[in-house]
């Protein structure tokens, strides 16, 4: 318990000192994950390739954080964020010898009803984000869908905000009651390369067994997916990879006097869609093991083989908005580690 406590007031005066910084210097700022790692390290089934906590500037009257969906455009060079107080943001990533060195903000949109009125609460809890047409060699034609947790539902998105139109859900997708409460609804949603669009909660359905979530495709086809062992798990992202596995973010969150873990595991989607899938682990970091993590929700394939994923503050002075560059090493021989 006395570790636990240590680490979580190691994290506490990292989030002092770096918040009395961004009073100063209000740019984006490196922020290690841990005392032992830095850019260029393996971790697991991972290279670390830069962190960065961004700082919760303003723009078009929207103020940077709460971010909880990422989505790469690699036509026009943006990386989109979501928020889940409805916000789109514009990002552009700024690279130097493969490393993540600094984050451009470069707007702002509301996300806005099919009259233009931009998203009020409950209405605008956005969670999941991925990108259609981003990588079709055309500029400016890149359209988002945006998954909603407390609302739950799929919609399409213009670059800046505009709602182009709903994506049709499986029944039960569609129904509050169907998740195990009502702030646990659609979590997570990617394209898949054969499955199309995937949509998945961060828990168990409402009376299912504990410890699978489904991961189910509009045509209503549905996978079970076994959570990660560390308590409270939960499934907060996940990304298609070009081979068709999926790439995903867990986070297992108790209490403040507990460790958080954040798993990063990988995954591929059987023809049958029967039975558990067959998870490993790629990375998995444990507060308790000297990992400074947050509270990371967001998770986009950049190019190749490299990700960033970022963290929800919570729009909390106590915790940071991180966002990690990252390159997936070949955890097909054996780097990592079932459940």
């Amino acid at each position: 318990m006395l570790k636990i406590a240590l680490i979580w007031l190691s994290l506490f005066a990292a989030t002092l000192s770096t918040a009395a910084g961004a009073a100063w210097n209000d740019r984006p700022a490196p922020s290690p994950l841990s005392v032992q790692t830095g850019a260029g390290d393996t971790y697991m089934g991972i290279r670390l390739l830069g962190s960065l906590r961004l700082p919760p500037v303003s723009v078009a009257g929207q103020t940077l954080g709460s971010l909880s969906g990422l989505a790469w455009d690699e036509d026009d060079h943006v990386l989109y964020a979501v928020s889940d107080r409805g916000v789109l943001f514009q990002l552009r990533p700024v690279l130097a010898k493969e490393r993540l060195t600094d984050v451009q903000l470069l707007a702002a949109y509301p996300l806005r009803d099919a009259m233009g009125q931009p998203l009020k609460a409950p209405w605008g809890d956005a969670e999941g984000l991925t990108l259609d047409r981003g990588a079709n060699g055309v500029t400016g034609d890149g359209e988002l869908i945006v998954s909603f947790e407390r609302r739950p539902r799929l919609v399409r998105y213009s670059p800046k905000g505009d709602q182009l139109g709903l994506e049709r859900l499986p029944v039960n997708l569609s129904k509050a009651g169907s998740y195990a409460e009502g702030n646990k609804a659609l979590e997570a949603v990617t394209r898949h390369p054969r499955w199309g669009l995937l949509t998945a909660p961060e828990l168990p359905f409402r009376g299912e067994r504990d410890g699978y979530v489904p991961i189910t495709a509009a045509n209503g086809r549905a996978w079970s997916y076994p959570l990660h062992s560390a308590p409270q798990s939960s499934l907060v992202a996940m990304e298609a990879l070009p081979d068709g596995d999926l790439l995903t973010l867990e986070r297992a969150f108790v209490s403040v006097l507990r460790p958080l873990v954040i798993a990063l595991r990988r995954t591929r989607l059987t023809a049958a869609g029967e039975g558990p899938l067959k998870v490993d682990n790629v990375a998995v970091f444990d507060t308790s093991q000297g990992w400074l993590m947050d509270n990371f929700e967001g998770l986009t394939r950049h190019r190749g083989q490299r990700f960033f994923m970022v963290s929800d503050d919570n729009n909390s002075p106590l915790q940071r908005t991180l966002l990690v560059y990252f390159e997936l090493l070949d955890t097909k021989k054996g780097v990592s580690q079932k459940n």
